[in-house]
């Protein structure tokens, strides 16, 4: 079956992984902006990052028949510095009407702290002045359910967003339900140790449903796994779901939320 991978950071992953993923029946990825595991000294890194994003990756995830999408921001790790994250934002315009980004992300908060809180409603601004789509990160650890609702807040407070143009993502079960009634789209990541693990995934499905929520591997450089999106599928059918369900999580709910961008295309095998 085929899929779309809506959140994996290819630049930290080697050209076999597409090879693995295409094999796997992946058509498309989008790629957020992330920490690149260090802090990034001057906005001129971060130029060049764009620049990779937007030209030299789509062209390696070609090779193999994979469409790649982008998002762009300062992601909240490096936001603490609000002069570096401003003069860094003032480079994200000029790409956003690149042919493969979608809008902005992976925005969000990473401590709860002032600065990111600061740095994350700018960027809410800047996609409400240029009508983007929105991918939200939220804090990995025992603040993940207080910043979600930080984060919450903080979007409603731009009476120009609409929430179901907002991802919220790296939900666990403490806090897809506040997410969905928000009205807001949830995406679940499966990482093979933290977050959700494929079968945590298929229990969140079973308990929630599968209405807005979609499933990724967020692979990057540490721990995780750029095909765990087809093992979550294999969870789901060992379980006796339908192909129906299956396809649904995996490829029509990233295709319905990412088709609010004229921009996403993707021609099915």
């Amino acid at each position: 079956m085929t899929y779309i991978d809506p959140h994996i950071h290819m630049v930290s992953r080697t050209t076999d992984d597409y090879q693995r993923m295409a094999q796997a029946g992946c058509l498309a990825i989008t790629e957020p902006a992330f920490w690149a595991g260090f802090d990034r000294s001057s906005p001129r890194g971060f130029y060049d990052y764009f620049r990779q994003l937007t030209e030299s990756e789509p062209s390696r995830a070609a090779q193999f028949g994979i469409r790649h999408f982008t998002w762009l921001c300062i992601n909240p790790k490096e936001a603490e510095d609000p002069g570096l994250a401003r003069e860094v934002m003032s480079l994200i315009p000029d790409f956003l009407d690149r042919p493969n980004v979608l809008g902005i992300g992976e925005i969000g908060l990473n401590k709860n702290s002032r600065n990111e809180l600061e740095i994350f409603e700018a960027h809410v601004e800047l996609a409400a002045q240029r009508n983007q789509l929105i991918l939200v990160h939220t804090p990995h650890l025992e603040d993940k359910r207080k910043g979600t609702r930080l984060i919450m807040d903080a979007i409603r407070r731009n009476s120009r967003i609409d929430p179901g143009r907002v991802l919220i993502d790296h939900v666990e079960e403490h806090t897809v339900q506040m997410v969905l009634d928000a009205g807001f789209w949830a995406g679940m990541t499966l990482y093979p140790d933290t977050k959700c693990t494929p079968q945590r995934a298929a229990d969140i499905f079973e308990m929630y449903g599968t209405e807005r929520i979609w499933i990724n591997s967020a692979g990057d450089w540490g721990i995780s796994d750029p095909l765990a999106v087809p093992k979550c599928q294999v969870e789901l059918r060992r379980r006796g779901h339908t192909e129906d369900l299956v396809r649904r999580v995996s490829l029509q709910n990233p295709q319905t939320f990412l088709s609010q961008s004229p921009k996403f295309k993707v021609n099915e095998r």
